[in-house]
């Protein structure tokens, strides 16, 4: 059973695990998988990954000095560039481009780093959705729901997945309103949005320039605050944990609380009162300003506007490739003016210094991450009502990607039900200091 990366790399250094019986493994899990595993994975590497593997075990068996997570199996969105291959970004679109002449920033940085990338995830084409539907290559089934099916969240929905059923003990992806956050809290896993400039985006498909970051999935915060180091240009350092007696949280209500279905709010409160019962000073904050967020983006703000001047080309050129619904997306960027576009600009900037002016006397805001538990794929069957439930997934995860602050989904459910997660937002760029006092409150979060 593939277990967290700070576990393997203790184990991988003292001679206690191979990761050839890693790679094996993690290939093993998605083979086992069988149509739930090629919709979690839209390639894998196993001649290379098993190639790597075998070079790291045979260089610590003669003492060679690598890096302490070197050999430890790892997966990335379908929209960073590996060399050689073209990037599809979940897409048929982009079939006849060229193949990548580099690695994505981050992909250098985990093979720097020794760990073995074993595949690509499937993702929402061009990471335009946060429910994971995707109409090309089928969408991976949310492994919390064996009764039902449900979305696994999106954009990075094959990450969630392959990290949930153990195919990896980690996976990259990409999060412009939510898409890390979004699948994390949707199938039970951790997943973190760094400061958007903290990570390069160097070779990555991108939604929105101004908004996109690149982050982790994985089964712990300490994991995360490693991967997040490896990611910005570190050595994989964890963070310390921030003594939870004492914690100072704001718990923003109104905007972010609205809307909570039965399964979201008893499992939310439940994990404030674990929170309160352990020390932890819970103050109420209402931002009434944070309603406004639908009216300042309501001609499609800064992605709608980013993601056409991206795609523009394409959509006179190939147009019928694209999924129809992701397809009319584009339209509100087509309408936007370059006055709406800068008038968004200036929202921010003044929503942003309220915030953060709010924000100086806590540790960190807490909030759900979701308003409600995963849809089924039944329920999105209809365009009309499958906008309507994107756009309240994305309600409350879109409020940290506006205001530019690092933000971390932690599940907070019962054993058992279905997944729900809490959100914990830092202030801008003191990306560590959330993960630390993330790192300090998960298990009673979780509830262990």
């Amino acid at each position: 059973m593939i277990q967290n990366i700070t576990d393997l790399s203790r184990k991988l250094r003292t001679g206690k695990l191979r990761s050839r019986d890693l790679v094996e493994e993690s290939f093993a899990a998605i083979d086992a998988a069988a149509e739930k595993g090629s919709k979690a994975f839209l390639s894998t590497y196993k001649d290379a990954a098993r190639v790597q593997a075998d070079w790291v075990d045979r260089g610590r068996q003669a003492g060679i000095k690598l890096p302490p997570h070197a050999g430890i199996p790892i997966a990335i969105k379908d929209l960073f560039d590996v060399q050689g291959e073209v990037t599809r970004a979940g897409s048929r679109v982009l079939d006849e481009n060229a193949p990548a002449d580099q690695d994505a920033d981050i992909v250098r940085n985990l093979r720097r780093a020794g760990f073995v990338i074993v595949g690509k995830n499937n993702m929402t084409e061009f990471a335009y959705s946060g429910l994971g539907v995707n109409a090309h290559f089928g969408t991976p089934e949310n492994p919390c729901d064996t009764e039902m099916p449900r979305v696994p969240g999106g954009s990075s929905s094959g990450a969630a997945v392959a990290v949930n059923q153990e195919m990896v003990p980690a996976a990259i992806g990409t999060d412009t309103g939510g898409s890390c956050r979004i699948p994390a809290a949707f199938c039970g896993t951790v997943g973190f949005k760094p400061t958007s400039t903290r990570v390069s985006k160097r070779g990555a498909v991108p939604l929105s320039r101004t908004l996109d970051c690149v982050g982790p999935f994985t089964t712990s915060v300490s994991c995360a605050a490693v991967l997040d180091s490896i990611l910005s240009d570190g050595h994989g350092d964890d963070v310390e944990s921030f003594p939870e007696g004492g914690i100072r949280l704001g718990v923003l209500e109104g905007y972010v609380t609205e809307k909570m279905d039965e399964v979201v709010a008893r499992a939310y409160q439940d994990a404030l009162t674990r929170l309160s019962h352990r020390g932890v000073r819970l103050t109420p904050l209402d931002i009434p300003q944070l309603s406004r967020l639908p009216e300042i983006n309501s001609k499609g703000g800064f992605v709608g506007a980013d993601a056409y001047a991206w795609h523009k080309n394409l959509l006179e050129t190939r147009a019928e490739f694209y999924d129809p619904w992701v397809r009319d997306r584009f339209g509100a960027g087509k309408s936007q003016t370059a006055a709406d576009y800068i008038e968004v600009g200036q929202e921010r900037t003044h929503m942003q210094a309220l915030v953060d002016e709010k924000q100086e006397q806590f540790d960190a805001l807490v909030l759900p991450t979701v308003q409600i538990v995963p849809p089924t794929l039944d329920e999105l069957q209809d365009q009309d009502h499958s906008n309507a439930v994107n756009l309240l997934c994305l309600r409350n995860t879109a409020v940290g990607n506006f205001l530019d602050v690092p933000a971390i989904s932690i599940p907070c459910h019962a054993s058992g039900s279905l997944p729900v997660g809490l959100m914990l937002f830092g202030a801008r760029g003191h990306d560590r200091k959330l993960l630390s006092v993330a790192r300090g409150l998960e298990q009673v979060i979780r509830g262990r």
